[in-house]
């Protein structure tokens, strides 16, 4: 049985273009062992935990007439060392140069003739430090089942893992014919599959209706909201192939002292800092804010119960939220996206959102390239920008020996966005990477700076008689 690419894996990559290429990364900071670490150890690193992520010595084959999904197949030819590159900042590397090192590498799309990663060790950072980042196609980590190769390297102690011996043989590629032929098959041998994979009308209707029905009330909540377009922002415009990187460093701790004084949730303290960040941003450029003045913002978020472990869990879901950065106020800031993350929660809009996103599923593969696009092309009028928050684990991680010290996250930019948000929270750190279109945001680390003022402005209002910074309306 082939191992085809699911719908939605196919859309990323229906969605690249040169000015959308739908890889996601991280860059992770290291403090250097006393014994030193190079390019030989962390290929060496990558040969020894590979056999944990198969996906990353496989490529994508697409089938003749496209008459199906493409298939995952084993690299014959598969290199480590054509992935894992070696790159240098000028000692004493400064934290600006590495950031512009990230966007221009981010900038490249990746070869989709091999397999869809690559991982770079950026060495001469100031203080002895260097840097691993991470570059991974959509199409293979999607799924809360997915492990990104950036993971397997890491231990939670200086000591690696000791590793059995990886013994492996590719298997063979199929010929054109035989990726035909098991194309139509696998079709043939499920309905609902013809739905998704060939220029068919039949299908499996009454599972496909049943499913519409399960998730209508989220669908429509979901609508609702969509049909009221965001407003005009400068987060929405033409954008280019280049990129800028814009990197912010806080403390979890703060976060968590907000949600003890004002209440909600950390994920809700997240989103509070940002609209403020964002309003800041926004009056910088002299852009008109208004009491009801909000962005739109797409979050997925995860609904497992918050644990200050930071385990990981495999529930998440999408909103769609107003932050009102209108607002002048940071605790009614607070209050109001406290509000309306509970109502979208309780309304059921996160399902809405969901397949808002999955739409393209129901597409056969040749009608993906219109479909992706056109979703993407409609971006501007369904959100301003994406805003992800990942938790991490609350104690040191190591590779090879070495401790990270920070991890950012490099979140893809869609069609007609300037910047995304990511965040990662780590060992009492809350780190965010701001991946921006270089032509419209050369502002972009003023945004950064930003969002450390405005979670300043929110541990402020904790403290007794702690002053209520208000800014300018």
């Amino acid at each position: 049985m082939a191992d085809r690419l699911s719908p939605l894996d196919v859309s990323f990559l229906y969605l690249e273009e040169p000015t959308t290429p739908m890889h996601v990364g991280s860059v992770a900071i290291f403090e250097a062992p006393e014994g030193g670490f190079d390019h030989d150890r962390l290929v060496q690193l990558i040969k020894t935990r590979i056999a944990f992520v198969p996906r990353y010595r496989q490529r994508v084959r697409w089938v003749p007439g496209r008459v199906a999904n493409p298939v995952w197949v084993d690299d014959e030819s598969f290199d480590v060392t054509y992935h894992v590159r070696r790159s240098a900042l000028p000692r004493p590397g400064t934290d600006e140069q590495l950031r512009d090192l990230v966007a221009r590498i981010m900038s490249r799309p990746l070869d989709q003739n091999r397999p869809l990663w690559e991982m770079y060790l950026i060495e001469g950072l100031e203080g002895g430090r260097f840097a691993i980042l991470s570059k991974s196609h959509h199409a293979m980590v999607d799924g809360m089942a997915a492990v990104d190769i950036g993971q397997v390297i890491l231990d939670v102690t200086p000591e690696p893992r000791a590793m059995g011996t990886d013994v492996w043989r590719p298997a063979r590629e199929p010929t054109s014919l035989e990726l035909f032929v098991g194309g139509v098959a696998d079709s043939m041998r499920s309905p609902a599959t013809v739905v998704e994979s060939v220029k068919s009308g039949f299908g499996d209707i009454r599972e496909t209706a049943l499913d519409v029905g399960r998730n209508m009330v989220g669908v429509l909540s979901a609508a609702a909201t969509v049909v009221r377009p965001p407003a005009a922002s400068p987060l929405n415009v033409e954008i280019g192939e280049q990129r800028r990187y814009g990197t912010a460093d806080t403390s979890l701790a703060d976060y968590k002292r907000i949600r003890k004084a004002h209440g909600g949730t950390i994920n809700d303290v997240v989103l509070a800092v940002i609209a403020g960040a964002l309003r800041e941003w926004l009056m910088t450029r002299g852009e008109n804010l208004y009491p009801r003045s909000t962005i739109r913002a797409m979050v997925p978020v995860s609904l497992r119960p918050e644990t200050d472990g930071g385990a990981s869990g495999n529930q998440v879901a999408a909103f769609l939220c107003d932050l009102p950065v209108g607002e002048p106020d940071p605790v009614v800031r607070l209050q109001r996206v406290s509000f309306e993350m509970g109502q979208l929660k309780a309304s059921g809009q996160a399902l809405g959102a969901q397949a808002i996103v999955g739409i393209t599923g129901f597409a056969p593969p040749t009608l993906h390239a219109i479909g992706a696009r056109a979703a993407s092309g409609l971006t501007r009028r369904v959100w301003n920008l994406v805003v992800t928050n990942v938790p991490g684990p609350q104690f040191p991680l190591y590779a090879g020996g070495s401790r990270m010290m920070a991890a950012y996250p490099v979140v893809p930019l869609a069609k007609s966005q300037a910047v995304s948000i990511g965040l990662t929270s780590y060992d009492g750190g809350v780190y965010y990477g701001l991946n921006a279109d270089r032509d419209a945001m050369p502002d972009v680390d003023v945004l950064a700076e930003c969002i450390v003022a405005a979670l300043s402005e929110l541990v402020d209002t904790t403290t007794p008689g702690g002053r209520r910074r208000t800014v300018r309306a």
